[in-house]
């Protein structure tokens, strides 16, 4: 009996470390498609969930069930704000909650914190979710504001792309954009295996004016940094800023301040400097604007994929 436990432990354990080989050397073909639900995880990306999220299929049902009674035990116990978060939340299904889960590493507290992130965020900013449905923001996202490629990176994770040459703040606006993230992040976390791999951001600078600069307001780069902190189930794992110019500093000084330590050290600033940039992202899923062997980015391509010709309501 003793031998036969060594023997299947031996072999879970070698399976295991063969998956974990494999999560170091992975390339953009491993992982499922950006566009749509994810059907089937891949066994390496089960067993990065286990290693990084210490998540189990046992500790998806409980702590699941864990947090709807915390949600529902904190709104019994008379606090206002705790009430809204119930209220927002009690027509969503375990899925939902799954991916606060997922974000806060299965600590049951802190997912409830990042929920009450998730609502008070549409709270304090009620101007962006106002009448907010994909046809409201599909200009915008034609417009590449923001920009997502089809093909995940070589970690698994959705690449989001800001190319902020051709971007005439006044023909859409910070809000607008903003509008457009919030849409594109609600429907993109559909998606499981973007759940656990997360996000990656590349903001490209070139062409970025003095008159732009000037004309971003601090307010806006707070709302923008709360979005990204603590106000969806997201895992932000890098942003990249390249080709930025000299003034682009001063712009980023502004921000700055508002950005937590770990969200901070995810910053990468590389000018033109892009060696790094490029063993991090693998120019074969990039569009040529961004350095990439792809055709230039097209929006109206992505937004057809995305949402097709039908309008669904995502306000929470």
């Amino acid at each position: 009996m003793a031998e036969t436990q060594t023997g299947t432990f031996r072999m879970v354990s070698e399976q295991e470390q063969a998956l974990r080989t494999k999560l170091d050397h992975l390339s953009t073909k491993d992982h499922g498609p950006v566009i749509g639900k994810c059907d089937l995880l891949p066994p390496h990306t089960l067993q990065k969930a286990k290693d990084e999220l210490n998540e189990t299929e046992e500790k998806r049902v409980a702590c699941v069930t864990e947090l709807q009674n915390l949600v529902q035990d904190s709104a019994s116990s008379g606090e206002e704000f705790a009430k809204i978060v119930l209220e927002k939340t009690k027509d969503k299904d375990d899925s939902f909650f799954l991916r606060f889960i997922r974000a806060r590493k299965f600590d049951v507290k802190r997912s409830y914190e990042l929920l009450k992130g998730y609502v008070r965020f549409r709270e304090q900013y009620p101007e962006l979710f106002e009448n907010l449905t994909p046809e409201a923001v599909r200009s915008t996202i034609e417009a590449g504001y923001p920009g997502i490629l089809t093909d995940r990176d070589k970690y698994g994770r959705v690449v989001l792309l800001f190319n902020i040459e051709n971007w005439d703040y006044e023909e859409i606006t910070f809000d607008e954009i903003l509008r457009a993230y919030c849409v594109i992040l609600e429907k993109l976390l559909e998606n499981e295996e973007t759940q656990i791999n997360g996000f990656c951001i590349i903001e490209n600078f070139k062409g970025f004016t003095m008159q732009q600069a000037s004309g971003i307001k601090l307010s806006e780069l707070k709302k923008m940094v709360d979005m990204l902190q603590d106000s969806f189930p997201a895992r932000f794992k890098a942003v990249h800023f390249i080709h930025q110019p000299w003034y682009f500093t001063t712009t980023y000084n502004m921000v700055k301040p508002f950005l937590k330590g770990k969200l901070l050290e995810r910053v990468h600033v590389h000018g033109e400097e892009l060696e790094s940039f490029f063993k991090e992202i693998d120019v074969d899923i990039l569009p040529e604007e961004f350095g990439g062997s792809q055709a230039k980015y097209n929006g109206k391509i992505i937004a057809e994929k995305i949402f097709g010709t039908e309008s669904e309501d995502t306000a929470l």
